[in-house]
């Protein structure tokens, strides 16, 4: 499954939603994908569309114009019946650390984050 988006909107730790991490973005088709994770959850959420799956052991993969999200097979409901979502994404090379950071919380100790970031 494959999402365009213009950019990947990242908060680290959102203090008005007790702390939680949060990495969002809206497709050119106006599809919506949302990863969060709260600080003291063991599991992840992602919302693509509107339904919300709880899941671990999510590997993500950031790169300067790609993001890649692969999970379980036993989990592809998640993603609409696929194991993988790439979101190509536009977001600007100073905003990217924020974007790191981000992933860096919500899988903490739930995941694997792996960073092509040069």
């Amino acid at each position: 499954m494959q999402l365009i988006t213009a950019h990947l909107i990242a908060n680290p730790c959102d203090d008005e939603e007790d702390d939680m991490a949060m990495l969002c973005c809206h497709s050119d088709k106006g599809e919506m994908f949302l990863m969060t994770r709260y600080p003291d959850e063991d599991e992840l959420e992602i919302t693509l569309d509107g339904e919300p799956s709880t899941l671990d052991g999510v590997k993500v993969t950031l790169g300067a114009t790609r993001l890649l999200i692969e999970i379980a097979a036993s989990d592809t409901d998640a993603l609409n019946g696929s194991d993988h979502l790439e979101i190509l994404h536009g977001t600007a090379a100073g905003d990217l650390a924020e974007v790191e950071q981000t992933l860096r919380n919500i899988l903490k100790g739930t995941g694997t984050y792996i960073s092509e970031i040069n």
